[in-house]
C-alpha cells in the first residue's frame, strides 16, 4: 500500500481578512472559526486518515516558530518542515516537498492541503481522499472538486468529463475555468457538471515532478538546486535563498493541472470553505434569529444580517444591516458584506502610505513568547514582554537605545554585561546603550516584564545578536 504524505502549505497573506489577518500573523494562524487556529484544524483533521504519515509543512521562514508552536499545542509532530525564503506560489512549494519526500519514499503519494480552509464533514473528506489515492496510485493527478452550494463567482471552477472506471463520483477533468461572472456561475450551477476548484490535490510525488519537468523544467531545476543547497536549522530545512529566489512564481494549477492529460476530479461534498472573505466567514458562523454573527463584547440594537467581531473593546451597532464590523487593538473595519472582497484595497493603501497596520498587531509573537506595544512617542516606547518558561531572548545589544526592565510577575534571570542577576516581581534593572544583555525566564510560570525604551531610534532592526537559541541573525 502506497503511503499518503500530507503536505500543508502555510503560505498566503489573507489580506481580505484584514484587520485581523496581518503579514506577520496571517489568517491560517488565527482562530477564525472556533477555538483552534485554521492550521491546527487542518492538522487535526488528518487524524484517522488511512495510510497517512505525519504532515510535511511548507512555510515562510518568518513563520517557522509560529507554525512549530501551534502544532506543538495540538500534539502534532511534523514529519518535515521546509522553509521558503520568499513566496513563489504553490508549484515550487509542492515541488520542494515532492523532492524531499520522494527521497525517503519513492512511492509516496502527496495530499496537498492549504492551511487556511474550513472542512466541516471530516469523515466525507477522508472518503474523498481514499478515492483520490486509488486514482493517484494509477498515475492520475487528482484534484478535489467541491459540489457547489451556490452560484459563487469568487471561485475557479472545474468541469467534469467522463467517469473514471471503477470509482464513484470521480471523473476525468474536461476543463478548468477561471472565476466566472455571476451569470456564468448560475449557468454552471444549473448544469450540474461543474465544481468549485478547492485547491486541494493528491498525486504521486515523482509523478508530479515528472509532469512539472515536462511543462516547467525551469521550476524543477531551481527547486532541486534550492533543496540541494538547503541547510538544516534546528528541526527545519531552509531552502537556499539564492536558488529559490530565481525560481519562477507559478501556481500548481497553471504549471501542471491545466496542462496534464491525466487530471482527475473527485466530487467532494464535505462542508468546505476557503474562508476567503469576511462574508464567507459570516456564512460559516452560527447566527442569531436576525442573521447576525457575533464574536466578543458586542451590543446590537435593531441590527440584522451583520458580522460583528470585537477583539479588545466593546462594539455597539444600532440600526444597521448587512455590515461587517471588525475591531482590533489598532484598527477597525466597517464594510458592506457585498464589498468584503475589496478589503485588500485598504491594505494596499496602508502599504502605499508606509503604515504598518497591515504588517503586525500590537502583539508580535516571537519564539520565546511575545511583546506588545503599550505606548510610544518621540524618543520613547513602552512594551510588555511575555517570556515562556525555560525560554530566553538572544544575547544582544542596541546601538541607539537604552532599556529599563521592570518585572511584573515571574522570575527573571538577567545578563547585563558581566553581571548576572535574578529579579522578581517589582524589581528592575537598566540596560545602557551598547551594553550586552539577555532576559531569561527561570520560573515555572510565564514571565511578564515592562520594557521602557529610550533613544533616538527604536526600530526592531537595531538588534545585534551574539548568541541565540533560535539561530536568528
Amino acid at each position: 500500500m502506497r503511503r499518503i504524505h500530507p503536505v500543508i502549505l502555510c503560505g498566503g497573506s489573507g489580506t481580505r481578512l484584514w484587520p485581523l489577518s496581518r503579514t506577520l500573523l496571517p489568517k491560517q494562524f488565527l482562530p477564525l472559526t472556533g477555538t483552534r487556529t485554521m492550521l491546527q484544524d487542518t492538522a487535526l483533521r488528518l487524524a484517522g486518515l488511512c495510510d497517512a504519515t505525519g504532515p510535511v509543512l511548507v512555510s515562510h521562514v518568518d513563520h517557522r516558530f509560529l507554525v512549530a508552536e501551534q502544532l506543538r499545542e495540538v500534539a502534532t509532530e511534523p514529519a518535515m518542515h521546509l522553509l521558503e525564503p520568499e513566496g513563489r506560489n504553490t508549484a515550487p512549494a509542492i515541488a520542494a516537498a515532492a523532492i524531499c519526500v520522494s527521497g525517503q519514499d519513492a512511492d509516496a503519494l502527496l495530499l496537498i492541503l492549504p492551511s487556511d480552509h474550513a472542512i466541516h464533514d471530516v469523515p466525507r473528506f477522508h472518503e474523498a481522499v481514499a478515492k483520490a489515492a486509488a486514482l493517484a496510485a494509477k498515475g492520475r493527478l487528482v484534484t478535489f472538486g467541491i459540489v457547489p452550494a451556490s452560484p459563487a463567482a469568487g471561485y475557479g471552477y472545474i468541469r467534469r468529463g467522463s467517469p473514471e472506471a471503477g470509482a464513484t463520483q470521480a471523473f476525468a477533468v474536461a476543463e478548468f475555468v477561471e472565476k466566472p461572472d455571476e451569470a456564468r456561475a448560475r449557468a454552471f450551477l444549473k448544469r450540474g457538471d461543474y465544481y468549485w476548484n478547492s485547491g486541494m490535490f493528491l498525486f504521486g510525488a515523482r509523478r508530479y515532478i515528472d509532469e512539472l519537468r515536462r511543462f516547467r523544467p525551469d521550476i524543477v531545476a531551481a527547486v532541486e538546486a534550492a533543496v540541494l543547497k538547503g541547510t538544516r536549522d534546528l528541526d527545519f530545512l531552509r531552502l537556499d535563498a539564492g536558488e529559490f529566489g530565481r525560481c519562477p512564481a507559478e501556481s500548481v494549477d497553471y504549471a501542471v493541472m491545466e496542462r496534464t492529460r491525466d487530471a482527475s476530479v473527485v466530487a467532494a461534498d464535505i462542508g468546505w470553505s476557503d474562508v476567503g472573505s469576511w462574508s464567507a466567514l459570516w456564512e460559516l458562523e452560527p447566527k442569531d434569529p436576525l442573521g447576525n454573527s457575533v464574536r466578543g463584547d458586542v451590543y446590537l440594537d435593531q441590527v440584522s444580517g451583520c458580522y460583528v467581531r470585537a477583539e479588545e473593546r466593546l462594539v455597539a451597532a444600532v440600526g444597521v444591516r448587512d455590515l461587517v464590523i471588525v475591531e482590533t487593538d489598532d484598527a477597525v473595519l466597517v464594510a458592506h458584506k457585498d464589498s468584503t472582497q475589496d478589503v485588500k484595497q485598504a491594505v494596499e493603501h496602508l502599504k502605499a502610505s508606509k503604515r504598518d497596520e497591515h504588517i503586525s498587531h500590537r502583539r508580535v509573537y516571537r519564539p520565546w513568547g511575545y511583546y506588545e506595544t503599550l505606548d510610544e512617542g518621540i524618543g520613547f516606547q513602552v512594551k510588555r514582554l511575555m517570556v515562556k518558561p525555560a525560554s530566553r531572548i538572544s544575547l544582544q545589544r542596541h546601538r541607539r537605545r537604552a532599556e529599563h526592565w521592570v518585572v511584573v510577575s515571574g522570575r527573571a534571570k538577567v545578563t547585563r554585561g558581566n553581571e548576572v542577576m535574578t529579579l522578581g516581581a517589582n524589581e528592575s534593572t537598566y540596560i545602557p546603550i551598547g551594553e550586552k544583555h539577555r532576559l531569561e525566564n527561570v520560573g515555572a510560570d510565564p514571565l511578564f516584564v515592562i520594557e521602557v525604551q529610550s533613544g533616538d531610534y527604536l526600530g526592531e532592526d537595531d538588534i545585534e545578536r551574539f548568541d541565540d537559541d533560535y539561530r536568528r541573525t
